[in-house]
């Protein structure tokens, strides 16, 4: 799934690609609402020249999905940033941990891979917490979060393995119970709650693609 203009021949332009899930494609939002795209654009706010990302992401998507779609993909391009987000429908779905830490190494592995095997040029979020969502009304969210928090756990320690930036937006999605501005559905984050994420994000990017 490619954002339209993100390939433009002849440019010097730096590449990104963004990996993941509803949570990337922004599931209920628009295009430019999207949080790599919200990225892509405060790069450029401070001179550093990225195109907008390529997304291969899809909503529901678990690590097992996602890396089969990255083969399916075929694509070969290399990238000079590469994100990912993973592993809600891996808790959601209520699979094991240690099946989550294999897979999310692998893909890991694989988004290095993109990166020209430059695990710097790589960068994490953690898993936000749905539990805080309307959707989660009626069910047991001390226990949903206590989840997501080992599943952030283990992404946390294989990307500290593999040199990998590991960037924790969870604590972030705590925050907006009860504002309606910050949902688009009621499992799914506005842009304006997505640009909070790639607020966090731009410090930790912007020192791995500045000149």
């Amino acid at each position: 799934m490619k954002n339209p203009g993100s390939d433009i021949p002849g440019s010097d332009r730096l590449t990104y690609l963004a990996l993941g899930d509803s949570y990337t494609i922004g599931e209920s939002v628009l295009v430019n609402d999207r949080w790599p795209v919200q990225l892509a654009g405060l790069l450029r706010q401070i001179n550093i020249n990225v195109t907008d990302p390529d997304i291969i992401a899809c909503t529901g998507w678990t690590t097992a999905e996602l890396q089969d779609a990255i083969s399916k993909s075929d694509n070969q391009k290399k990238y000079n940033l590469v994100s990912l987000l993973i592993g809600v429908n891996n808790q959601y779905r209520g699979q094991p941990l240690p099946i989550y830490r294999t897979e999310f190494r692998g893909l890991l592995q694989t988004a290095i891979a993109f990166a020209d095997g430059k695990a710097g040029h790589v960068v994490v979020l953690s898993i936000p917490d749905w539990g805080y969502s309307p959707f989660a009304q009626g069910r047991d969210k001390a226990m949903i979060s206590k989840e997501i928090d080992q599943f952030n756990a283990i992404a946390q320690d294989e990307c500290q393995r593999a040199n990998v930036a590991f960037i924790n937006i969870t604590p972030t999605t705590r925050q907006f119970t009860g504002n309606t501005e910050f949902v688009s559905d009621d499992l799914h984050y506005s842009g304006l709650h997505m640009r909070r994420w790639a607020e966090q994000a731009l410090p930790i990017i912007k020192p791995l693609l500045a000149p």
